[in-house]
């Protein structure tokens, strides 16, 4: 018996016209890194689809695993190998769909390899009947149903083995991995952000994250390994990625000090803006990321939201804005982060947090209140006090690379200045 082959299908890519090419060469990419350490015979593209095929001994389950988690991928398949002739493809067929619950069901074929001496009506038309008539034999009402049936038999004709298969895996759907351009998120830790960063991965997005956390947490509660661990995580879907850790406590008590106790949540998030801003812009990022939803919670209310954003130059992609938890709870738990974010940390937000936040801000009252800050020293101290933890994604592994200063000694200096 041949090594197992997976056939993969792709999303959206046939929509790109003269652009396919390179969104293909993305997938392919993303599929070559996404199965490192895996014995790999070959990935080919014959026509509108992917074939992967293992080497001698590969791990079907880790690779099937792995393939999950590829963006851009529709479905994707485990295919039979089988010999040459009619014969054993009706017999491949057969074995393949015998167990699987269907009341219509069609056969599809397709031929890259034209040396193979049936055509495709023969083709499907032959393991078609063949089909019908054990699916009688056994007593089973089953019809023929060419348009929209409940199971497609799906027959490949390639130089190698003929391939059959039957069974659809769902893939992650939406474009391949950095396809769009690169983005910043700012990463909480909790539940949205995470989520509002792998939408944004969905979309092709390369995600640079900003993560701003309290000081004085018990042991274990510091949200730092949460956010570690949250990237971790996402890498596994764009294969690189650059986490930006910012203490913040101390930034929060001069705002405390100077600003209206209703207004402090929302100067916190101006200044966790301007100074993520500094850090996607040495990343060449476009675009800042957060996980608002609209009226969540008092500072994301519209007018909040708004009041907020006044203070980024920016542009701020907020992809779950009209998403209620319950779904974002749903899609942090298909990804995996929801069980990172469960756990017990320390969220420096909601440190000397107002009794009664303001919940229709305007910018000019914010940027009154902020009159009083020396913004420009803030931000500097952010910058000077950051650190930065590297993750990428190999043989099937995220690995951190550790944790730097995040500007060199002379960017340090400058900020001190």
């Amino acid at each position: 018996m041949s090594n197992a082959v997976i056939v993969v299908h792709y999303h959206e890519l046939w929509l790109k016209g003269g652009n396919r090419r390179f969104f293909l060469d993305k997938l392919l990419a993303a599929l070559r890194q996404a199965l490192q350490g895996i014995a790999i015979e070959r990935i080919e593209q014959p026509g509108d689809r992917v074939l992967v095929r293992l080497g001698e001994n590969a791990p079907l389950a880790e690779a099937l695993k792995r393939i999950e988690r590829v963006l851009g991928i529709a479905y994707y398949a485990v295919a039979r190998p089988v010999e040459r002739s009619l014969e054993a493809l009706c017999r491949e067929a057969w074995e393949e769909i015998a167990p699987l619950p269907f009341a219509t069901f069609a056969v599809r074929a397709k031929r890259s390899d034209k040396s193979f001496p049936h055509t495709v009506t023969e083709i499907e038309t032959a393991v078609g009947r063949h089909l019908l008539d054990q699916l009688r034999a056994q007593g089973r009402d089953v019809r023929v149903q060419l348009r929209d049936p409940e199971l497609t038999c799906r027959i490949e004709i390639t130089p190698g083995p003929l391939l059959v298969y039957a069974r659809k895996i769902p893939g992650a759907g939406g474009l391949p991995a950095n396809t769009a351009g690169r983005m910043t998120c700012l990463l909480s830790g909790g539940y949205d952000s995470a989520v509002a960063a792998y939408q944004m991965m969905r979309r092709g997005g390369h995600l640079s994250f900003v993560h701003f956390y309290g000081l004085g947490a018990r042991p274990g509660e510091s949200s730092l390994h949460v956010a570690s661990e949250l990237v971790r995580a996402l890498v596994r879907y764009q294969f690189s990625a650059k986490l930006y850790r910012v203490p913040f406590e101390e930034i929060q008590r001069e705002i405390v000090r100077s600003a209206p106790e209703a207004a402090r949540v929302l100067l916190y998030r101006r200044m966790m803006l301007r100074i993520s801003e500094v850090f996607a812009r040495r990343y060449r990022a476009l675009a800042l990321v957060t996980g608002d939803s609209l009226g969540q919670v008092a500072s994301q209310t519209l007018r909040n939201l708004v009041a907020v954003e006044a203070a980024a130059s920016l542009p701020i992609f907020r992809p779950l804005i009209g998403t209620d938890k319950t779904e974002i709870l749903a899609l942090a738990q298909h990804i995996g982060t929801y069980a990172i974010s469960s756990e017990p940390f320390h969220d420096c937000c909601p440190v000397f947090l107002p009794r009664a936040p303001e919940l229709s801000a305007r910018p000019e009252q914010l940027a009154e209140a902020e009159s009083r800050l020396d913004l420009a020293a803030l931000v500097a101290q952010g910058l000077r006090e950051a650190t930065l933890e590297k993750f990428t994604y190999t043989n099937g592994r995220a690995e951190s690379a550790g944790v730097i200063p995040a500007l060199r000694t002379g960017e340090r200096r400058a900020a001190t200045a």
